[in-house]
């Protein structure tokens, strides 16, 4: 089971193979529990460990108004941690033959004798422990199935089908047009030898589009493990609109605006605080957060939890040990309430001398596989529906001058204990005036405070399914936030 390349060609190299051959079954629990036992013989470790990751993966990429690429891959990987004493270690292969899971286990074990002890390491959980606890503000949740069989059964004529549709609109609106079309079905795994065992299987579809005129641009992005959720046509038909909507863009000056950021926009601005709602980084001194959990930092109507079942996500249902990912409630109403814990964090924090000061400590399923620098984060962010939720329709109506922002783009943090980032709008940047929109306007430079941006949040739509370009996916609505600070103005 090594690795496999396809080209558009339909041949794998090396062999010809025929269409149908792609369909075959992919790597199955019962196949992993065979390999792990296969390795757990090998080892002569105190504990072992093995991580199965992989699927298939296929992209068409049109440029041009053309399809000129269409890939796929399929591998398989097996991650295999021993550890000796406190002493652990890592090493991977993507090939399943005895010879081959020998030597990786040779190799781990080698790493993992020369280590020096960690003193917080634990002993890996058994089934009971990875079946985490709850309280008031960690709640135990059923993640929904995030396989689908017609999100696994996209061929490369169906993805043509969608590019063509793509296409169709941008040459309706005399516009240029290049982006993605991909689908992949993938499986994450772990087995591990105090008779833990977790499987997930996760199908996804994603469609990413630009429109592109002589002085203009519109963009599009939205995936779903659910390939019937995406409309090509529909976000084309946007992308198109704001290409077109934005042309002959008009130079205003740099300042502080009422800017309406759609929910592609927020995603990838918010994204840049997630890493910073770990214990690691408050043990460490990293996060924004030391000194601010329990108190007031951004406005009320700011409430986030993050929820693995929630119906709109996507993801594992369990972290890099197998512990079980927990609801938990990060912010509500504008107060921090806590913070997210691997399993040996939280054991580092009740002997800390910030136990008394972060909220609640215990894991809570957001371990990254071990050994890692990194400790742990929330992964499946979700807003809060607002009390009374608008539409952007209903946010630019009632702006009297203001900036309406599709995307942003390069964004770099500035300075981390305010959470200052720097970055730039693209791909439909509009002027809003006396509750209309009167055309395109350059692109703007951004210097803006997390914290003071989601203190000024004056109104927000319902909260979707969202993906961008400079952070993961998450459930998050519209905003509009008053004194937004752009600094300079672009060329483009």
């Amino acid at each position: 089971m090594g690795r496999r390349h396809r080209d558009f060609t339909g041949s794998r190299l090396g062999a010809p193979i025929r269409v149908r051959d792609v369909c075959h079954r992919m790597l199955t629990i019962d196949q992993a529990g065979d390999i792990f036992v296969r390795i757990k013989k090998l080892s002569t470790a105190d504990e072992v460990e093995v991580l199965f990751s992989g699927g298939r993966f296929a992209l068409t990429r049109f440029a041009n108004n053309t399809i000129h690429q269409n890939v796929a891959e399929e591998n398989y990987a097996v991650s295999v941690r021993t550890v000796f004493g406190g002493r652990t270690a890592r090493a991977s292969t993507n090939k399943f033959d005895d010879e081959s899971l020998r030597h990786v286990v040779l190799a781990s074990e080698s790493l993992a004798k020369v280590q020096h002890p960690d003193p917080d390491l634990l002993p890996m959980p058994d089934s009971r422990e990875a079946g985490g606890r709850a309280d008031r503000s960690v709640r135990s949740a059923q993640a929904p199935s995030r396989h689908f069989e017609q999100t696994a059964a996209i061929t490369p004529e169906a993805r043509a089908e969608g590019v063509k549709t793509i296409v169709g609109a941008a040459e309706r609106h005399k516009l240029t047009t290049a982006g993605v079309y991909s689908s992949a079905e993938s499986i994450d795994g772990l087995f591990n030898s105090r008779g833990l065992s977790r499987w997930h299987t996760q199908t996804s579809a994603e469609v990413s589009i630009t429109m592109l005129a002589a002085d203009s641009s519109g963009w599009q992005k939205a995936n779903s493990p659910d390939v019937a959720s995406l409309d090509p046509l529909a976000l084309a038909e946007i992308a198109a609109r704001k290409a077109r909507d934005s042309a002959r863009p008009r130079e205003i000056p740099a300042g502080k605006y009422t800017v309406i950021l759609e929910p592609a926009a927020v995603l990838d601005i918010v994204g840049f605080m997630f890493w910073d709602y770990s214990g690691m980084a408050i043990l460490d001194q990293r996060s924004f957060l030391t000194g601010r959990i329990g108190t007031k930092l951004f406005g009320d109507n700011i409430t986030i939890s993050d929820d693995v079942a929630h119906p709109l996500h996507s993801g594992s249902p369990f972290d890099g040990e197998g512990v079980q990912r927990q609801r938990v409630d990060l912010v509500e109403n504008g107060i921090v309430k806590r913070v997210v814990y691997a399993r040996a964090t939280a054991e580092r924090m009740k002997r800390s001398q910030y136990r008394n000061k972060v909220g609640p400590v215990e894991a809570t399923g957001h371990g990254f596989a071990l050994p890692n620098e990194m400790g742990e984060m929330p992964l499946n962010i979700v807003f809060a529906a607002p009390q009374d939720s608008q539409t952007l329709e209903q946010m630019i109506a009632s702006t009297e001058r203001g900036v309406l922002v599709t995307r942003l783009w390069y964004i770099r943090e500035v300075e981390p204990y305010e959470k200052m980032l720097t970055g730039m709008t693209r791909d439909g940047t509009f002027y809003v005036e006396n509750g209309n929109v009167q055309g395109g306007v350059r692109n703007f430079r951004f210097n803006e405070s997390l914290i003071h941006m989601l203190l000024n949040v004056e109104a927000m739509s319902a909260p979707v399914r969202a993906c961008g370009e400079e952070s993961f996916d998450m459930v998050v609505p519209a905003m509009k936030v008053r004194e937004f600070n752009f600094t300079e103005v672009t060329k483009f």
